[in-house]
């Protein structure tokens, strides 16, 4: 594990990429002349419309060109222009703009998500809301809220019951097969769900508003900087068997508190598979 000091360093040097990501896409949210490419597949219902727009492609950009700048020897996994040096000590793994549907339609409900892997596992990560003005960061150091008014410490909230909590996933409808059913019966058993959130219902789980969040057919970049941000606030982060989640993504599952989870898990353990590497 790295020292206090290296992950001073590397928290800070986040926080840039963090900023500089935002000084892209920013002035490009809600903007009447943004563009739109669907990179999705017309034969398949779950993924027809998969938008990437240049709010996308030029925050991958502006945080490719930071790190090649300041760490060349590091590695980089991202949604948009791909993979480099992905067996590197260090690797970086970027989702720009996550939620580009919530972006397109002027919602800030999109974030980039920036993570960190050494030597394979995630130990830092940021989720970024620039229109609200918050970063949610996670690390060895402990996962805080940074906002112009200062940094305040994230907690989970624990204690609650699957019957008391709170849920969130993207969209009910990106469940099929033996899932469809897995997600209703636990979306059933809590209190309630919320919908199209992305990767902000995970910061709310940190922050202990919300109680569980999941989702399936996740990629790498749509849950590194997730993972720590919710452990270092005192939750759990894994698939839905339970194990933890692997370098690929897939069905994914966090919960604030173990008795959440395991209840959870109960629900969606039959529907689980292995996450596709591809």
């Amino acid at each position: 594990m790295a020292s206090t000091a290296e992950l001073e360093t590397l928290e800070a040097f986040i926080l840039r990429l963090a900023d500089a990501a935002a000084g892209v896409a920013l002035p490009l949210f809600r903007s009447l002349e943004l563009g739109e490419i669907n990179k999705g597949n017309a034969s398949r219902a779950d993924v027809h419309f998969d938008p990437v727009t240049e709010a996308d492609k030029g925050a991958e950009r502006a945080i490719r060109a930071l790190i090649e700048a300041e760490y060349p020897a590091h590695g980089i996994i991202g949604e948009e222009y791909g993979t480099v040096r992905a067996d590197a000590e260090y690797v970086w793994v970027l989702d720009p703009v996550d939620g580009t549907r919530a972006f397109i339609s002027g919602l800030p409900l999109w974030t980039t998500l920036i993570g960190l892997r050494h030597r394979g596992r995630p130990i830092m990560g940021v989720i970024a809301q620039p229109f609200l003005k918050e970063i949610f960061l996670g690390s060895p150091l402990g996962s805080r809220l940074i906002t112009p008014a200062g940094s305040t410490p994230l907690r989970v909230r624990d204690g609650a019951s699957l019957a008391q909590a709170v849920l969130a996933t993207t969209d009910p409808h990106l469940y099929s097969g033996d899932e469809e059913p897995a997600f209703t019966s636990l979306r059933t058993a809590a209190k309630l769900i919320r919908y199209g959130c992305d990767a902000y219902a995970f910061a709310m789980v940190a922050q202990g508003t919300m109680d569980a969040a999941l989702e399936t057919g996740l990629k790498a970049w749509d849950i590194d900087a997730i993972i720590p941000v919710i452990e270092n606030a005192g939750g759990l982060v894994t698939d839905w068997a339970g194990a933890p989640v692997g370098p690929y993504g897939g069905q994914v599952i966090a919960a604030g508190s173990r008795a959440i989870l395991d209840a959870a898990i109960g629900h969606l353990s039959a529907a689980s598979k292995a996450a596709d590497p591809h």
